[in-house]
């Protein structure tokens, strides 16, 4: 009988294996090279799709008051069947010298970003997956009119420019209103703005009344002829056209793209570590060109 409890004693005295230590476990970031190694990767094919996007946003130098506003969201479920991304992007820059111009901003991408999102509700997060039956442009344009009557309600007096991108599957569909532009640029590093600018300066260049190089120092290059908040009713342009597949997107208030070059803008984003340092440098970019507006830029890149 003593042998059979000191057999148990011994069982039970058994020194557990020893456990790596856990103060000697380190994180930490991955680096900029380590980072640039998966970027060297994007040439592989992605599955599922998927919507990678950043943003950035800086008062600038000359402003007390940060009248931009951005929305961003972007999501996949993915399963046995296809599901194809699904992203909502929106850049809003408040009137300057208007009042509530913060305000005007803000309730405009509120506003938009609700409609669309209660519209694809069942879709995305709903089991019986009920499908919208209106088209991209249909929801986009009854948004920005959603927007427009609550810019008109919440801000009286104000305005506020808005460039709104809905993206499904490969397929971009923009709502603009205003200054603020969408730009794509491809893997061949071509940039190409889809966006008009609602600016009396712009539709003076239109015209053959002045050039381009006129138009970007023109002292009334900031006024514009169309804006939410402005105005009964109001059509925003819609814009549809394929992502191309590793390029980008590029949603921008006028405080970047009209301080820092096309050619900068490009330059940056190719020369970026990551898209996230890439976006943050082209805000540091017009900054460090005098910062005369607010800035604000959403960058999005589609992986396939």
């Amino acid at each position: 009988m003593l042998k059979f409890f000191d057999k148990l004693r011994s069982l039970f005295n058994k020194k557990e294996p020893e456990k790596p230590a856990l103060d000697n476990i380190v994180t930490a970031p991955l680096s900029d090279a380590q980072l640039q190694s998966i970027k060297a990767l994007s040439a592989h094919r992605y599955e599922p799709m998927q919507l990678i996007a950043t943003s950035a946003q800086s008062v600038g130098r000359q402003r007390e008051l940060n009248e931009d506003s951005l929305f961003c969201l972007s999501t996949t479920i993915a399963g046995n069947t296809s599901n194809p991304p699904f992203g909502l992007y929106i850049i809003a820059d408040g009137m300057g010298g208007h009042q509530y111009g913060e305000i005007a901003s803000n309730t405009a991408i509120r506003v938009i970003a609700g409609y669309v999102l209660k519209k694809f509700h069942d879709s995305l997060f709903s089991l019986t997956g009920t499908p919208v039956e209106e088209s991209l442009q249909e929801i986009l344009q009854a948004a920005t009119s959603e927007a427009q009557k609550a810019v008109l309600h919440e801000a009286p007096g104000s305005g506020t420019t808005v460039t709104a991108a809905l993206i499904v599957g490969q397929q971009l569909t923009i709502a603009h209103v205003g200054d603020s532009r969408a730009y794509l640029i491809y893997n061949d590093q071509r940039m190409e703005a889809i966006t008009r600018d609602h600016s009396l300066v712009r539709r003076l260049e239109e015209l053959g009344q002045i050039t381009a190089a006129e138009a970007a120092v023109h002292p009334q290059r900031n006024v514009l002829y169309r804006a939410l908040g402005q105005g009964e009713t109001l059509e925003s342009d819609i814009t549809t056209t394929p992502f191309p597949v590793g390029g980008y997107l590029l949603i921008c208030t006028d405080g970047l793209w009209g301080v820092v070059s096309d050619n900068e803008l490009r330059r940056i984003l190719n020369e970026g570590p990551t898209m996230q340092r890439a976006c943050q440098n082209m805000i540091a970019a017009a900054n460090a060109a005098g910062g005369p507006d607010n800035i604000s830029a959403v960058l999005v890149q589609l992986l396939g």
